[in-house]
């Protein structure tokens, strides 16, 4: 049965969050619904004005909206591919409002090339951004949280971490694929390390989601079902469940958006509109 009670207006009042790839899409929706529950959210992104990427959005405009909405954030500039940005994001984070309970790994870079061709530049980066650097920040936020046996951990996989029939074929989808499937194991493990910790550590796919990048990589088409797109809020909703409550509980899920809305009965508050959607 579903707590009515969970994802209400207050359920992070306080709490620290920092949301890594949030100048647009699931990133931003993210911020602006753990915003919404009371959270001071640290925005994170590459982009920080719309307009210095070719994809809409930037997250000192995500920033400025949370303001607008009556709630508390900051921008933080951080390319999470370098050691050094990520080290920054922590420091910056710290600095501001003085401690991080929430972790949310949500970047990413997404080359679709098939294997025979696959360049070794794209491969590296691919699993720096989606797999070393949740290791990394996990890492550096880890000490803290087991200090007060409390925190938790989200990270943000896909489908595509799920093996494909032999016959299906295939856009170049494998890198992508094993990243997600390397994030996925590693939740799962991390979680098993720090469960009596108090520490919430799940990994939630989101189905596919009409963002800019999406969109800019033709994943949806005319002949995509209706049923297979997921709307965005149904995603940060989920996210919302599953950063709070009973670490002992709610923790090594290795889960969907659609199976969260489901299991807690879950209604997805409004989001302020996205950028480039």
């Amino acid at each position: 049965m579903g707590d009515p009670m969970k994802n209400g207006p207050d359920c992070l009042r306080g709490q620290v969050v920092i949301v890594t790839g949030a100048s647009r899409g699931i990133g931003e929706a993210i911020a602006y619904r753990f915003a919404q529950a009371g959270a001071k959210v640290v925005v994170s992104a590459r982009t920080v004005n719309d307009g210095d990427h070719a994809l809409a959005g930037g997250i000192e405009n995500v920033v400025r909206t949370i303001r607008q909405e009556g709630g508390e954030a900051i921008a933080v500039r951080a390319d999470i591919a370098l050691p050094e940005h990520r080290a920054h994001l922590i420091d910056a984070a710290r600095a501001a409002f003085g401690r991080i309970d929430v972790l949310v790994n949500n970047a990413a870079v997404t080359y679709f090339e098939r294997v025979s061709a696959f360049r070794e530049k794209h491969f590296k980066l691919m699993f720096c951004v989606q797999v070393e650097a949740p290791f990394d920040l996990a890492q550096q936020v880890l000490p803290e949280m087991m200090e007060r046996q409390s925190g938790a951990i989200l990270n943000i996989s896909s489908h595509a971490a799920i093996h494909p029939a032999k016959d299906a074929g295939g856009r170049g989808g494998t890198v992508y694929g094993m990243c997600k499937a390397a994030l996925e194991r590693f939740t799962s493990g991390l979680a098993s390390e720090v469960y009596a910790d108090g520490i919430r550590v799940n990994v939630i796919s989101p189905g596919l989601v009409a963002t800019p990048g999406v969109l800019h990589h033709n994943l949806i088409t005319e002949e995509t079902p209706a049923s297979g797109v997921t709307p965005v809020e149904h995603m940060a909703e989920a996210c919302l469940r599953l950063v709070q409550g009973d670490a002992a509980l709610l923790t090594g899920r290795v889960t969907y958006a659609a199976d969260i809305m489901q299991e807690f009965q879950l209604t997805p508050a409004n989001l302020p509109p996205l950028q480039g959607v």
